[in-house]
Formats: C-alpha cells, structure tokens, sequence
C-alpha cells in the first residue's frame, strides 16, 4: 500500500518513499517540560502517533523507529524554577511523568526513543565545535551563533524571504551578533543557571541545536520524516534545517517534513486571557475519556485548523459507544479494516477512517471493528469502563416494541411506537429498530427505575 504524505519541503502530496524499508525513521519535537500539556499541545501527539500506527501496519512493528524528545533545558523551566523554588531536576521529572500519563490516556503509543535533551550535551558540543571549524558560526562573548547568511538556502522550508522572517520574527538584537538573524547555539550561564563545561565557557545549548543533535545521534545524518506543529515551522525547523545541512553537508537531515495546523477552540485561539485555556488533565478529571478526546482531535485532517467544541466531544461519544456495543461481542484476532488504513495512508486522512468506521459498525463486523479501533487507538485490549453496557434483559421491551410496531403498520398510528421508543432513550436504552425487527441495547447510563415505573 502506498502511503501518500504533503510533503512542506516542496508543498507537494508525494509518495512516501522510505530511505530504507527495514528502518523507517521518524523525529517529532516534543514538549518542553516545565507545566501540563495543554489541549493543542496533544493534537500533534495524536497526529504523529497515528503516522506512527500507519508505518508500523505497512512496513511491520520492528522496522519504524520513532523518536520525540523532551527538552529539559530551557529558561522556562529555569524561571519556573525561580518561582517555586524547586529544584529543575524535580520540575522536569514530574513533568515528563505527567505528560507520559495524560498521552498515554488518549491512546498514544510511547515512542521507540524519548532522549532527554541533557543526555545529548556532548553531541552538541561536538556539532557546534564543526560549524565552527568549517566557517557556519562563530564564538562571541561567550555566546555562539549560526551565521545565517553562511545558509543560502535558509528560508526554503518555511517559504519566507529573509527580510519576510525578520518582520514577522521577534528578532533578538544583541552587539556580539554580526547579523540581526543568527541565532544561538550556545549561551552562557550564570552561577544559577543549568550549565556544562565547554570551549567556549560553563553554558547551556539553545533550543535548536537539541533537536539536530538527538535526531542525528538516533536517526542518522539522514532520516525519512520530521513533525511538529506549524508554529515551529519558523524559527525552530528553519534553524534545524540549516545548523544539520551544515554540519552533515553529506546527507539530507529529513527528507519529508509534516506540520500540523492549530487549535482552537469553539472557533477562538486558546488563550488564558479569554478562560477557553485548559489542559489534558484538566478534560480528563472532568470525566471526559481519553478515547474521546483522541476521536475529536482525529475529526478535523492534521492540516486544517482544529476546533475543539462541546457538541464535536458529545458526538464523538455517542459515536465511540455506539462502536463499542458492537466491538464487545467479538475476541481479539480480526483483522484491521483495509480500507481504514488506506484512508489513513492518504495524507493521513483522519475523517475518512471515521467514515469507514461508520460503514464496518453498520455491517455489524465486530471482530473486524474491534480490530480496527485498536489500530487506531481508540480502544484497548478491552472495551473501557466508561462505555461498558449493563448486562440486562430487555427481551420483554423488544417484544412489547415490536408489537407496538406491528399493529401501527396496520393502523397508520404510531403514537404509541414513537411514546415506547422516547420512554427507553430517556431510560438509556439504544433503540434499533430493521426489517429484521427490534434491538435494545442499555448504555452505561441505563435507568432501570424509569422503566420500572412504566410497568407499575
């Protein structure tokens, strides 16, 4: 099955051809580690980690290697330190397990590597020293920076002008710079700083740098896929871009580049400002599931606006439960719906596999679907406890029903067929009503006192 990707590198939807079909490799940039992940924080989470499901199902489970770090040096985490007065240490240790434990609630799969940006030092020490040496940055007051007027090509990924990205960027403008655009590579650091001993002074890396260092540490100076949201497009992939053709000016660094688009939510940019901001944690203490939540982020494709409402999670339940009721009359071992997966391997169309999704539940192939929510992270191993049905027996209600049914097919007059069926919705009951006659189903929410009450 060929996998179709919009690559941004020539703004173009390409097949996606792998360097090495034994080793398909994939970087994404992960979170900074200083607070909770907040809702647009997951959606590339849940993007890449369905790229990463899809490469797995076509090139086989051992033959993908996936990596998403964590930057745990950043003067955010230092100022949050300074706030709290906690150690860093503590602050990022606490956080990776927060953000561990709220992904792995929305069904991601943990990624084949997860380097630390701290463990990799001494490779981008090591790659800094060669940009040096071949003529792309240069040391400054303790600071150091890429010349990028060393980089003709820089600006090619993101498609802006120099001139463009200096008027949409917050250029800092410092006197060790020789042009207002080099960025740093490493920065001096203070008694109370995060620091390491290198050439140029005790200091810390910029943000840049990490990413080429640990993505060419575990991938390779070449590699097949690089994700992220598109508010990393420019700077921080711009810079990757041009610090890693620079250093490996013999391989390609990535060779397809993914963006996801951003969140809003009920049609507003998430903003503290405006009180539409929360977390993860914060949706699912308030007792919405993860599966739900994964379902929202999959309804929109990864490179359209999303845009989280209250109507988009209650119809991603009913629809979850509805799938379930079906899903939990089968075993493990189907297979997963072929068609799902080639709607996933075209540019990784998200709406399209819930449209199949939609067509297996009505053909009432559990095994296939069951299968197949797996596949795509909406179901474990079981069907989880929120949506599991009550067991009851409700053939007495299906008889009574389909009585009713009969006799209004007779006599035109469906009002008490109509009276029945809002009586059992209202009691939690799903009414499935075909030419081979009547099926109940009790939800999770199943009132058997409302019904009780009917046939006193």
């Amino acid at each position: 099955m060929d996998i179709r990707l919009t690559n941004t590198r020539t703004r173009a939807k390409e097949v996606f051809e792998p360097i090495d079909r034994s080793d398909v490799r994939m970087y994404v940039c992960g979170p900074t580690v200083y607070d909770r992940a907040h809702l647009g924080n997951a959606r590339p989470v849940v993007v890449f980690d369905l790229l990463f499901r899809l490469l797995r199902e076509v090139y086989g489970a051992d033959h993908v290697t996936y990596v998403r770090n964590f930057t745990d040096v950043d003067d955010k985490i230092n100022a949050r330190a300074a706030e709290t007065g906690r150690p860093i240490a503590e602050i990022t240790e606490e956080t990776i397990g927060w953000f561990l434990d709220d992904m792995g609630a929305l069904g991601a799969l943990e990624p084949t590597h997860a380097p630390r940006a701290t463990g990799y030092i001494s490779e981008m020490i090591a790659m800094i020293e060669g940009l040096i040496a071949d003529g792309y940055a240069y040391a400054a007051e303790g600071h150091v920076l890429f010349s990028v007027e060393s980089y003709p090509s820089y600006g090619k990924l993101s498609g802006r002008s120099v001139e463009d990205m200096i008027a949409g960027a917050r250029v800092e403008v410092a006197p060790y710079k020789r042009d207002p655009m080099d960025f740093v590579l490493w920065k001096p650091s203070d008694a109370d700083q995060p620091g390491w001993d290198s050439p140029w002074g005790r200091g810390r890396p910029g943000w840049h740098i990490e990413c080429s260092a640990m993505a060419g540490a575990l991938l390779g100076e070449s590699f097949d896929i690089h994700g992220g949201g598109g508010d990393l497009m420019f700077p921080h992939h711009e810079n990757e871009v041009a610090q890693s053709a620079c250093a490996h000016p013999h391989g390609d660094f990535a060779k397809v580049w993914l963006h996801n688009e951003m969140l809003q939510v009920e049609g507003k940019k998430m903003s503290k400002s405006l009180g539409n901001f929360f977390t993860v944690r914060d949706l699912l203490d308030e007792g919405i599931p993860g599966e739900v939540v994964r379902l929202v982020l999959m309804s929109a494709h990864y490179r359209k606006p999303m845009d989280w409402t209250a109507q988009k999670r209650q119809e991603a339940e009913a629809h979850l439960r509805k799938w379930y009721a079906v899903a939990a009359g089968a075993e493990d071992g189907g297979e997963v719906y072929r068609p799902v997966v080639a709607a996933l391997a075209d540019d990784l169309n998200t709406a399209g596999a819930i449209a199949e999704l939609h067509q297996l539940a009505h053909a009432d192939d559990a095994p296939a679907l069951r299968a197949t929510l797996q596949f795509l992270g909406l179901m474990g191993a079981e069907v989880p406890g929120w949506a599991a049905a009550p067991t009851v027996d409700l053939s007495a209600w299906e008889a009574r029903l389909s009585d009713a049914r009969a006799t209004a097919m007779e006599t035109k007059d469906f009002a008490e067929v109509d009276r029945l069926k809002a009586l059992l919705t209202g009691a939690g009951v799903e009414v499935r009503m075909s030419k081979a006659g009547v099926e109940l189903i009790a939800g999770p929410d199943f009132d058997a006192e409302t019904l009780a009450q009917e046939d006193a």
